[in-house]
């Protein structure tokens, strides 16, 4: 968290230096822009009681939207990492020109069919023109209109950055600016192509797009309430800013998060209520037909991802059923190297409980080993022995730097099939003891599997080892045995208790004392 809050204060520092410096123009396009991505501050001051209900309709078709998105993607994919990706990369690079032809040839073709319209009286103040200048972004594109008092709709929200178009969907005081048929038609046109090119091979995300979806039908919705209440100051730019939220919610399914993001993009903390009713409507809508578009994208790529809540049959299991679906595979302590690049061959087991026997021949649970751990040691062969033994603890020191068991940032780390080991090597034996955890997470058998699923939650843990129940306890610790200084002292909370108690007790001894003879009266 740290680390996030200092980048965050850096790139705070540089833009604004950065937007300083630029304000002189010398900067290009790159001279605009700042932490308001789109600011609505001049829009819709204030709502009406009668526009919840379609607002709560956004919100309705957000959570329907994004669930079929998210369902739609699913089976896409599917598709590409089944059958259409295991052909080569070169299928990749040519799957991704081909959608990128298609996605100019409609961007350019579209505009074309839509007929032009007059430009609207000019507000003022406003700083919009009509149509705008040449090679300018902005609103009332003309293209290939016959008079210069035209502008194409369609090719005002085409013929933009994905930044301007949305600021254009946004933008107020533009009442009359898009149709409900040019709407209408990129909506459906974006959202194909935004469910075509996820999970192709380039590098692209889905919040501006979710974002550019969401505020076309937004706004769609925002002029039949305008022509329906006829209110002079209802905007259509609002409706657009909730569809956005709508869409994201319904696809994304988040809330707290995106309510802030939301809120500070756009710069209007009067709408954090709306954007709060659509966010949750659609997220109960979409959450009602399947998960988020994360949740889901991660499951089909085999991600170990938990939720944030156990499901209820959990309630009803122990910690020994969950761990029956696979046998566990213990190491000994000094093992031969054979043995070694068998096990790491024959599973793909990330960690290895590390048994030894005591004198008695109990089984004793010593530790836990890593995979990535015992790959590291087959590669270097420095702690190879001859003796089955395990080494002598006051000659034993570490051959290693930390930086060699650390996994690589750059790549998956090392594979067994990337050692070459010879026959000697393999007759060789390995004490595991310098190089394991002696101390891992341990539950009883019989612990409730919700207790145990917190426990990964709350701890991001890796392993945990399930154990009979033991026989006895050694002791307890409570939080006061926690609160030790430096010096091993108690701490004062622990002394200030603890003198209380004495006082306590020593103040009730002096009470027997007094009341003693006289109870000697009594029974005597």
């Amino acid at each position: 968290m740290w680390r996030v809050f200092f980048t965050s204060a850096i790139v705070a520092v540089v833009v604004r230096t950065a937007m300083g410096w630029c304000k002189s123009g010398i900067c290009g396009h790159f001279g605009g822009g700042g932490f308001i991505i789109w600011d609505v501050s001049d829009g819709q001051d204030d709502y009406y009681f009668k526009e919840l209900l379609p607002m709560a309709v956004i919100g309705v078709i957000g959570g329907l939207l994004g669930a079929l998105f998210n369902q739609l993607t699913l089976y896409m994919t599917s598709w590409r990492r089944n059958s259409l990706h295991k052909k080569g990369n070169r299928v990749k690079i040519i799957e991704a020109c081909i959608i990128s032809c298609i996605t100019s040839a409609i961007s350019f073709g579209l505009p074309l069919l839509r007929k032009c319209s007059p430009c609207p009286e000019s507000v003022p103040d406003s700083g919009i023109e009509c149509p705008r200048p040449p090679g300018m972004y902005g609103n009332y594109v003309n293209f290939y209109c016959k008079t210069d008092n035209e502008y194409n709709d369609l090719a005002t929200i085409f013929f933009n950055t994905q930044d301007d178009a949305i600021r254009n969907l946004f933008s107020a005081k533009t009442m009359r600016e898009f149709s409900a048929q040019s709407l209408l038609t990129f909506l459906v046109m974006f959202y194909t192509l935004a469910v075509v090119t996820f999970g192709t091979a380039v590098p692209a995300g889905q919040f501006v797009p979710g974002i550019m979806i969401g505020s076309t039908y937004g706004r769609l919705v925002g002029m039949f309430v305008v022509r329906f209440y006829k209110k002079l100051n209802i905007e259509e730019g609002t409706y657009a800013l909730l569809g956005a939220a709508s869409f994201l919610g319904g696809s994304m399914r988040m809330t707290v998060s995106l309510c802030v993001i939301m809120v500070e993009i756009t710069n209007n903390l009067k709408l954090l209520p709306l954007i709060m009713l659509v966010l949750l409507i659609s997220k109960a809508v979409g959450d009602a037909f399947n998960e988020g578009l994360y949740e889901v994208q991660a499951r089909l790529k085999g991600i170990p991802l938990l939720e944030s809540r156990p499901k209820y049959h959990m309630r009803q299991m122990i910690a020994k059923e969950a761990c029956q679906s696979q046998k566990v595979i213990s190491l000994p302590r000094v093992i031969r190297v054979a043995d070694v690049a068998s096990i790491l061959g024959s599973n793909k087991h990330n960690g290895f409980p590390v048994i030894d026997h005591t004198r008695s021949g109990e089984t004793l649970v010593i530790g836990l080993v890593l995979r990535s751990h015992l790959l590291v040691l087959l590669q270097s062969k420095v702690d190879f022995q001859h003796s089955p033994l395990p080494c002598d603890p006051s000659a034993r020191h570490i051959r290693h730097s930390f930086s060699e068991f650390a996994k690589p940032v750059s790549s998956k780390g090392l594979c067994i099939e990337d050692i070459h080991l010879t026959s000697d090597d393999l007759e060789m034996y390995i004490d595991l003891a310098p190089f394991l955890n002696p101390s891992p997470y341990v539950v009883p058998e019989d612990m409730s599997l919700t207790k145990v699923y917190n426990l990964f939650r709350q701890l991001g843990l890796r392993h945990l080892f399930v154990v009979p129940r033991p026989s006895r306890v050694i002791g307890l610790i409570t939080r006061k045995d926690l609160l030790i200084e430096e010096n091993g002292e108690s701490s004062a909370v622990e002394l200030q208790q603890s003198t209380s108690v004495r006082g306590r007790y020593s103040e009730s001894a002096t009470r027997m004392d007094a009341a003693r003879p006289l109870l000697d009266d009594l029974l005597g």
